[in-house]
């Protein structure tokens, strides 16, 4: 079963065109697209307004550095306590 439907691949198609004339202009600010990857990206959007079959967007995954900061903060806590106590029996 193919991702991308005829519809898409045209539209793709048609904005690499675009980007190699550079007429092809991105968003509000309407500069002109230099970058291959985001002709494309805007070729797929295009697709998708127009009810091309497309896959959905990928969401942002969560990062892994985020768990282990708290992991950090977890284990500086357990010795914060033991200095604590250590101070205590000096006295």
């Amino acid at each position: 079963m193919a991702k991308y439907g005829k519809k898409a691949s045209k539209k793709v198609a048609r904005v690499m065109r675009e980007r190699k004339r550079g007429t092809l202009k991105s968003g509000r600010s309407g500069k002109t697209v230099k970058s291959r990857k985001q002709a494309i990206a805007i070729g797929l959007s295009e697709a998708r307004r127009a009810g091309a079959k497309v896959p959905a967007k990928k969401g942002a995954s969560k990062k892994s550095s985020a768990k282990k900061s708290s992991s950090k903060k977890s284990s500086s806590r357990k010795t914060s306590s033991r200095k604590r106590g250590a101070r205590r029996t000096s006295r």
